[in-house]
Formats: C-alpha cells, sequence, structure tokens
C-alpha cells in the first residue's frame, strides 16, 4: 500500500482529518469499529488510512512478534532492550492484518521508508524499525498495529456526515498511552463530551 502526503487541514486543504484522531460515535453499526479510537494517516480525494490506538491485539506480545517474524531468534528474547518489552501490540483495523505498522515518534527516520504524518509523528511500515527496536536504538515511542484501517474516495466523509464518527486533535497521550484502554474516554473528554449522554441521534460535537 502507498501512501503519499498531501495537503491537511492545519495546511490550508480542503478539511483533510490527517494527523487527527477519529473517535467512534456510540451509533456506530460496523462492530469493527465500536468504541475505536483511530489516527487518521493519510486523509485526501483518494480515500483514507488510519490506525486504531485503543484496541489491544489478541494474545501477542511485541518479543513474541520479533521471533515469529525472525527478527530475532527466540534465544535472545529474554535479552530483549527494555524499549522492545513495553511496545504495545495494537489492532490497527480490518484491512490488510497480517502486515504491522508501527506508529512512532519522530526521533527515528529511514529514508524513502517512513511517512512523516504530522505534530512529529510518523508511519513506517518495514522490518527496519522492528530491528532498530529490538537493538534498543529505535524511537523512543512507538506502537505495533497489525492491519489499517481504509475508507474508499469520499467515504470517510460520508461516515462522518452520517453521525458515525467524532474527530479532536492527536496527541502524543492518545497516541502512545499507556493505558490503552482509557484512550476512548480521555478522546471524548478532550472534546467535552461525556458518551454517556450521546445517543444515535446525537448531533456533532
Amino acid at each position: 500500500m502507498k501512501i503519499t502526503r498531501k495537503p491537511s487541514a492545519k495546511r490550508g486543504g480542503r478539511g483533510y482529518l490527517d494527523g487527527q484522531m477519529l473517535i467512534a460515535m456510540p451509533s456506530m453499526h460496523d462492530e469493527r469499529f465500536a468504541r475505536s479510537l483511530i489516527y487518521v494517516c493519510a486523509h485526501s480525494t483518494e480515500g483514507a488510512m488510519g490506525i486504531i490506538v485503543n484496541h489491544l491485539a489478541a494474545n501477542v506480545t511485541f518479543p513474541d512478534l520479533l521471533v515469529q517474524l525472525e527478527v530475532i531468534p527466540a534465544a535472545d528474547r529474554i535479552q530483549l532492550h527494555t524499549r522492545a518489552e513495553t511496545v504495545t501490540v495494537l489492532k490497527g483495523g480490518p484491512v490488510e492484518t497480517g502486515r504491522g505498522f508501527v506508529l512512532h515518534s519522530a526521533d527515528f527516520f529511514i529514508e524513502n521508508s517512513t511517512l512523516p504524518i504530522d505534530e512529529g509523528i510518523c508511519l513506517t511500515a518495514t522490518l527496519d524499525i522492528l530491528k532498530a527496536i529490538a537493538r534498543g536504538n529505535g524511537p523512543v515511542s512507538a506502537i505495533l498495529a497489525l492491519g489499517y484501517s481504509g475508507w474508499a474516495p469520499g467515504q470517510l466523509e460520508i461516515e462522518i456526515q452520517e453521525n458515525g464518527w467524532l474527530h479532536c486533535p492527536a496527541d502524543p497521550e492518545l497516541i502512545f498511552g499507556a493505558d490503552t484502554e482509557g484512550k476512548y474516554q480521555k478522546a471524548m473528554k478532550k472534546l467535552g463530551v461525556d458518551p454517556g449522554m450521546l445517543s444515535s441521534e446525537a448531533g456533532h460535537a
């Protein structure tokens, strides 16, 4: 999948949401996105792509994946750098679930592989970043998502108009925070919204 950079709303674009968080409304009918918080990596007339940042992948850890992908031999697992032990593995979305996508801080960059998104957040989807994290010289902050969330041209805009999503500015805590399950509530509070007060007929914030 090729992701290209284009103007975002902050740069005078036509209302694009790259670098923003999407918050699933209680009216979200697609169970795959229920109570999801999604960091939008790319949004343009060609569609949108994002990573769910608040749904943990079941029964898998980052060291497990390093061994499965043969980034490290199983015998080296106990010698992993502390930073590698703390990387959270998430269900990034229903598309390409066998592929890993790393959202990370901008202190790590691979030429022609890393996509700068917004406000110091980058996306890299190559084994090189996993090797760097395993060695202890990867980014200071990182999460690994299995799969991503994608929208066809105009689809996300329609879903927002139909009350499927709210959106708010991203921040490092919403992306990288250790309290994965609490991110949804934090995003709602950032908008001053109480999820319990919303119904499927609620208006947009």
